[in-house]
């Protein structure tokens, strides 16, 4: 088939030609059209509900929200994990559904098990809704709506709502605009007990006064003369004064009126978070913005921008939105590692090819393939969805894409340089045939190389997320390579290698060829001491294996810093932020810090679910060459010291999208994640105080926290039914006075055009500030008596609860760590074996470990059944390439020599063994088997043509020690940018290049001198 392949194109050199015009069009298109991230999308198939609670506790929300919600959530199909979160005033449950599942049938499932809990829901609840439809780092840009000095933050407030947000969610692409912080307004009802009393009112009528009197009606039409009038019952309020003059009722004729027993103002609502910027205390209102699924960063960014300058223009004078996070900053840069590491490979793979064949036109046709099987690839990841990334790009290796044309560009300028003058044959005719020489091993070894693949193909989870996208793009550039080595190139090089070609051999390459022909005559002689000094090689490398340590992948650095710090439950969202400007303050003086901005609490809406008494500051830092310190470790350690004197917060370094993605591996902000699961809430925080306690002993441990699932201070007015029913009151006639009056709840909104804001019925602050306070408020008896709160009630102080998370209707407490200065691998192992000898375990209560360390065993565990596998169908293609089982298991008994380079690679820079590593030795088997098909092909072509099996081994093996030589070459040179790069994101590629380029070192060494020695030995040994 090859060579009825190579008949063709080169018989239609014309056609070739033009098809490939037309495919570098193709791939051109596709590249621009191509989206570009910093990550790929690795959330999975999640849909969130939401559901408000206002005032309520979290036990309260847990079961009058989160397992209603949750009940009706089971049964539907597909559905992987259920897990939510409850606190005061807020439940979140999130349903994860398998790999694979439509985002929107699986938010249509979801709605419809919503539907079942319409009118089963206590009224004091909001409606479940589902939150947007974006991915687990899509919070794409983040912003600040500042005003000039005394501007009223309500108003910056209702900008942000109103306009800006409202214009931002316009822009396509973007799933939603969340607020975060600022004041918003609202027209509050202040009530006065003492006046209320005087007038004889009650709490209910002023809120049923104020909610029924506020609507416009339509009343039809009349019509005068030739025109039709349109009939508007007008009623609605406008302002304080229009809500003060609502009428509760009227006594000889005069209205009470509700200013009589209450002072309308504006105010702002209950925050539920804060923002604040640099240490300042100014009062900030930030926005959002999340990218939908399926969507290119860069594209819907640009699109944001252009939005955001629209905007700037229409807001009033001084007022001005200022960007404090933008993920295409960190797309930019590690675009630009990426793409910086490639360049540099492909000029050292181009020159080598110059250097090495001695020509300049054989070197450039090889490097044509370069530009092409990259369109190729951009050709088919835009087909499949796939976008441009740290991952897809990183792990390309341009030397590993030349291989098949440097084989075939070998082949025939060898072929032609070295034509004797007799020879009858044209240059078409000469190509041809070292085409076809050539064409199958080349064909097999490329196959065998997409093969090697096949596992990270099989990822599934987080962990396939990452790394299949780079699996296939790879996958694509070497079949696009395949393609131009036996097409394009064979056409090339009879177009451009006409006329007299001379092959010029380097005096370097004379001097290093004749030292491998001795080398290999040294070790064709002494052919056990070979045999055992490679056997020797390979057991040292296995015994360092323990000790390299284990990770899932490196820690990328974002040039960011995110400091999480925790208060204690009891801390109100006042005081937090008093810390919280401490702690910005603090890191503010380092020079090497250009703004920091934290957020306290939560966002409105539910978004990212947080008590007060957590706070996320993110430290922008300027560029790396002004600072100070050697390191981003340096740089953090020494924040961590300037903010350890600040008490009563706990803090952890992490950083932005790392957060993230931790949060999505396990829900637990954190590399590792500890989840006890059991029932009783004070046993779950007694079992992780003890977990936690035995893991502050090990090694490593680093910014080490527990979920303070209790702590929550809760001031408690228990109904006494008794006392209730002596005087005929309802227990819901008394709560509804304690939900209103201390409370407060939302009457009616003021419509002011397309801005809406609530009206608050509640008491006035003195009247509800304490437990005394409370006691004294009066609840309305059926008699018309008044009855004093505390006459029918008991209130009490306790500790109550301050979080409620659950995973499949289990409750759970989370321990949460990140690792310093070791492997993660070998941390969670020491950290299992003590929590399981000194922490005991009641009856229903159990551990499982969940974040970097789950997503590393179960992608360890998948390779581990899955690279077997590959290695057999590897095994069987080389039987059908050589037809010998022999020449099969001697190609493959080269792996496992291909593993002491990049062992010892490993060893010698302190890289763990991660999956990027594992990954590295995926590609690395690939090259290694390709070399082996090189060479042994030409050891049966020799003995085809006669000679004797030591003649053959000796002439093949100095016959293809350039090309070998040449394909490991460019594959390591290719991957060198990548392991020395410093850039953003460089972190991530860098342990697949070293151990390439290592084990390249080994297995070239060895291709070159162990395979020629076992092929003589098995050869001799079978034709005795």
């Amino acid at each position: 088939m090859i060579d009825r392949i190579l008949d063709v194109v080169l018989k239609q050199r014309l056609l070739v030609l033009l098809v490939g015009l037309a495919f570098v069009a193709w791939g051109l298109t596709a590249m621009l059209q191509l989206p570009i991230d910093a990550f790929p999308d690795i959330t999975n198939v999640q849909v969130q509900v939401v559901t408000e609670a206002r005032g309520m506790a979290p036990e309260e929300v847990e079961n009058l929200a989160t397992v209603p919600v949750e009940s009706v959530m089971n049964g539907i199909p597909r559905v992987q994990n259920v897990r939510s979160v409850s606190m005061a005033g807020l439940s979140q449950v999130t349903v994860v559904f398998e790999d694979g599942v439509d985002i929107y049938f699986a938010r249509q499932q979801v709605q419809e098990r919503l539907n079942e809990l319409a009118g089963q829901l206590t009224a004091s609840l909001g409606s479940p809704t589902m939150g947007p439809v974006t991915v687990g780092i899509g919070t794409i840009y983040r912003y600040t709506l500042e005003g000039p000095p005394g501007y009223d933050p309500k108003d910056l407030h209702t900008l942000q709502n109103f306009l800006v947000k409202r214009q931002l969610k316009t822009v396509p692409g973007v799933a939603d605009v969340i607020t975060f912080g600022g004041l918003s307004k609202e027209y509050q009802v202040r009530i006065d007990p003492d006046r209320l009393k005087k007038f004889g009112a009650t709490l209910a009528q002023v809120y049923d006064a104020v909610a029924a009197n506020n609507a416009n009606v339509g009343a039809g039409v009349v019509n005068r003369g030739s025109e039709a009038y349109l009939v508007r019952g007008i009623g609605l309020v406008k302002n304080e004064a229009d809500i003060g003059s609502i009428a509760l009722e009227a006594r000889g004729g005069t209205p009470v009126l509700v200013r009589d027993v209450a002072e309308v103002v504006i105010g702002s609502a209950a925050q539920v978070g804060t923002l604040t910027k640099n240490g300042e205390a100014t009062e900030l209102t930030s926005g959002v913005v999340l990218q939908r699924k399926g969507e290119s960063t860069r594209t819907v960014m640009a699109r944001v921008q252009e939005k955001l300058d629209e905007i700037n223009r229409s807001l009033p004078p001084g007022v001005k939105l200022v960007t404090y996070y933008d993920q295409t900053e960190l797309i930019g840069k590690t675009i630009h590692t990426v793409g910086k590491s490639l360049l540099e490979g492909g000029i050292l793979v181009v020159v080598v090819l110059v250097v090495f064949l001695g020509n300049l036109r054989a070197g450039l046709l090889v490097a044509v393939t370069i530009p092409l099987s990259l369109l190729f690839a951009f050709i088919m990841m835009e087909r499949f969805g796939f976008s441009a990334n740290l991952m897809t790009l990183g792990a390309i290796d341009f030397g590993m894409i030349v291989d098949g044309s440097v084989v075939m560009v070998e082949n025939i300028f060898s072929r032609l340089a070295h034509r004797q003058a007799d020879d009858p044959r044209s240059t078409d005719e000469i190509v041809l045939a070292a085409a076809k020489e050539v064409g199958r091993p080349i064909l097999f070894a490329i196959a065998i190389i997409i093969l090697v693949y096949l596992p990270l193909m099989s990822l599934q989870g987080i962990e396939g997320k990452f790394f299949a996208p780079m699996a296939f793009t790879v996958s694509f550039a070497l079949f696009g390579s395949l393609l131009c080595a036996l097409t394009l190139v064979p056409v090339l090089c009879s177009l451009l290698l006409r006329g007299p070609v001379h092959e010029r051999e380097n005096r370097w390459f004379g001097w290093l060829k004749a030292r491998y022909v001795r080398g290999l005559a040294l070790t064709m002689d002494h052919r056990w001491r070979t045999i055992g000094a490679a056997g020797i090689l390979l057991a040292g490398a296995l015994v360092l294996v323990p000790f390299l340590g284990s990770e899932f992948m490196p820690e990328l650095d974002e040039g960011a810093i995110l400091l999480r710090s925790v208060k204690l439950p009891s801390i109100s969202l006042a005081e937090s932020r008093h810390l919280v400007l401490k702690i910005e303050r603090a890191v503010r003086q380092f020079p090497e810090v250009e703004t920091v901005v934290s957020r306290t609490g939560r966002a409105e809406g539910g978004f990212d679910p947080e008590g007060f008494q957590i706070a996320h500051t993110e430290i922008k830092l300027k560029p790396r060459e002004t600072w100070r310190f050697k390191s981003k470790e340096a740089l953090v350690e020494a924040m961590s010291e300037a903010v350890k004197p600040i008490p009563g917060a706990a803090f952890t370094f992490t950083q932005p999208i790392a957060d993230m993605i931790d949060d999505l591996m396990s829900g637990a902000k954190a590399q590792i994640a500890v989840k006890v699961f059991g029932d009783d809430l004070q046993e779950l925080q007694r079992l992780g105080n003890a977990i936690q306690k035995v893991m502050g002993t090990i090694d490593g441990v680093g910014d080490l926290s527990s979920a303070q699932l209790v702590g929550q201070p809760q001031l408690q007015v228990v109904v006494l039914p008794e006392a209730a029913a002596r005087y005929g009151i309802s227990i819901r006639t008394v709560q509804d006075v304690i939900q209103m009056a201390v409370g407060g709840k939302t009457a009616t909104q003021v419509i002011d055009g397309p801005r809406r804001f609530d009206v608050t019925v509640r008491y006035q602050p003195e009247a509800r500030q304490d437990a005394e306070a409370i006691g004294n408020i009066e609840v309305p008896a059926p008699g018309g008596g008044r009855i004093a709160l505390k006459r029918l009630t008991r209130i009490q102080d306790v500790e109550g609860t301050a979080e409620i998370s659950r995973e499949n209707g289990l409750r759970r407490q989370i321990v949460s760590c990140n690792v310093r200065g070791r492997d993660i691998g070998g941390f969670v192992s020491e950290a299992k074996a003590k929590i399981a000898r000194q922490v005991v375990m009641p009856a229903g209560y159990f551990v499982t470990w969940g974040g970097q360390a789950e997503n590393q065993a179960r992608a360890t565990q998948r390779l581990a059944i899955v690279v077997p596998l590959v290695i057999v169908l590897i095994f069987f293609l080389l039987y059908a390439t050589f037809n010998s089982f022999r020449h099969a298991g001697l190609i493959i008994l080269n792996l496992p020599f291909a593993l002491i380079g990049g062992i010892a690679a490993l060893t010698v820079t302190g890289l763990h063994l991660s999956v990027a590593a594992l990954i590295g030795f995926i590609a690395l088997f690939g090259v290694s088997v390709q070399n082996g098909v090189i060479m042994v092909s030409r050891f049966n072509a020799l003995r085809q043509e006669g000679m004797d099996l030591d003649e053959a081994v000796r002439t093949g093996a100095e016959d293809r020690f350039r090309p070998v030589l040449m394909t490991a070459l460019v594959a390591s040179l290719g991957f060198i940018p990548m392991a020395l790069a410093t850039g953003v994101g460089a972190e991530i590629p860098k342990p697949l290049a070293t151990v390439v380029i290592g084990g390249l070192i080994s297995s070239t060494a060895l291709t070159l001198f162990l395979l020629p020695v076992l092929y003589r030995w098995v050869e001799a040994r079978a034709h005795r």
